[in-house]
């Protein structure tokens, strides 16, 4: 295995005694541990697909699941392509301080590490691996809101804008060297950066795009449309809290002392807690105002907790880290609410946890990280809700008015598989998902 392999191992699980908190590492070893620490915790974000793929397949009408699917697992392949050919530079490469970096594909560059010069950190493609998975996530998180009635490739082409141009820009901002940087912006895994990036460009796409036909009744009352799969959408939230490890604790970009493994292992606690929290408090609530708990909120409430912890997972304790999650199911179920009252039609309920909750986590880091301005985060916040409104908006409707965006009356009614890819996910239920006009 090596030294450095071994190293790893023993820093991973604890194997032999504790170093000091500031004890010197070899630059070479150091190097090493934290490529694949970026690599690591990218496996996991790269699981979070999978997580997505069954959540939303869940949430979703029998006839509509093969094209759900099929969206998750293009979608991914369309972001990772565009993030090679213009994201990652646009992201990482020359913003200095500015609002965005140069436009070319990425190039891998490990001759100096080959060298013997270590000072980069970590190579060049673990870096670029690991930053491409944030990418796709959040082109995933935007698939579920509009699912059922947006037409496959006008919905592939806004994701190609999206990770080509609209998330790298706005991510050179904070988390490139740009200009939010400079204010003291915080977001250690991307509440704002990613996960509020993709509630406004969901939220602009689901306004202009229209409900599903029959969600709302003659006097704007909400329909409850019955998901295919309850146990699925259960499968992919578990998946997607376990993919939540490595989202938040490979965002240190370091463990090779053990100030930064403890930092890392501190994140993972946190990020646990403060899911449960959100799910204990969804329990808590449905069972107030309902009297019946309702496994979809409940679920929602789990993937609030986790986006709230988000944007500073690193400084809250235990406590404080299931109160933030707390309060972020209480934002995911008002904000629920809200749409359903607007009639936006939101199919698993992306925009209240994605995008609400990540306004809720971004505000909440200054209450437990005292380095961390309030009006920082605020500023942050405001800027990027003004430029993926006003870029996806436009995104939205160039490609309405080019390609068209959803489906027709009848190919709805048919259910959007047999329209877009002639394949059932349940052949047995065909009749049925062809014909349900619900």
């Amino acid at each position: 295995m090596g030294i450095a392999g071994i190293s790893f191992v023993a820093l991973l699980f604890g194997i032999g005694a504790p170093a000091p908190a500031h004890a010197a590492v070899a630059a070479e070893t150091r190097f090493v541990l934290d490529t694949l620490s970026f690599l690591i915790h990218g496996f996991l974000i790269f699981w979070m697909a999978a997580g997505f793929s069954m959540l939303e397949a869940g949430m979703v009408r029998t006839k509509s699941v093969s094209t759900i699917l099929l969206k998750n697992i293009t979608l991914f392949s369309i972001a990772g392509i565009a993030f090679y050919l213009t994201g990652f530079n646009l992201m990482h490469t020359g913003v200095e301080g500015g609002f965005m970096g140069t436009i070319g594909p990425w190039v891998r560059d490990d001759a100096a590490a080959l060298a013997g010069d270590y000072s980069a950190g970590f190579s060049s493609s673990s870096n670029w691996f690991f930053q491409m998975l944030f990418a796709a996530t959040t082109a995933s998180i935007i698939s579920g809101a509009l699912a059922e009635r947006i037409k496959l490739l006008p919905f592939f082409a806004f994701i190609v804008v999206l990770t080509a141009f609209l998330y790298p820009i706005q991510g050179a901002w904070g988390w490139g060297g740009g200009w939010l940087t400079g204010i003291g912006f915080k977001d250690f895994a991307g509440s704002t950066h990613v996960h509020s990036v993709a509630g406004w460009a969901a939220l602009s796409g689901a306004i202009i795009l229209g409900a599903r036909r029959g969600k709302f009744d003659a006097d704007g009352n909400d329909r409850i449309i019955p998901a295919s799969s309850l146990p699925l959408a259960t499968l992919g939230t578990m998946i997607l809290w376990m993919g939540w490890f490595g989202f938040n604790g490979g965002s240190l970009g370091a463990v090779a002392s053990a100030a930064d493994i403890i930092t890392v292992s501190n994140v993972y606690v946190n990020t646990t807690m403060a899911s449960a929290g959100g799910i204990v408090t969804a329990v808590i609530l449905m069972q107030i105002k309902t009297r019946k708990v309702d496994l979809a909120t409940v679920l929602n409430g789990g993937l609030a907790g986790l986006v709230s912890i988000t944007a500073g997972p690193d400084t809250p304790t235990v406590g404080q880290a299931i109160l933030i999650g707390s309060v972020g199911a209480v934002v995911m179920i008002v904000s629920t609410w809200a749409l359903l009252k607007f009639k936006i039609d939101d199919v698993v309920g992306a925009i209240p946890v994605h995008l609400s909750c990540g306004i809720w986590g971004t505000l909440a880091v200054p209450l437990t990280d005292p380095a961390t301005s309030f009006l920082a985060q605020l500023i942050g916040i405001a800027a990027i809700a003004a430029f993926m409104l006003l870029t996806s908006a436009l995104a939205w409707l160039v490609i309405k008015a080019t390609m068209g965006l959803r489906l027709s009356q009848a190919e709805e009614a048919i259910g959007i598989d047999k329209v877009e890819t002639g394949t059932l996910a349940y052949p047995e239920f065909g009749t049925k998902a062809y014909y349900d006009k619900s």
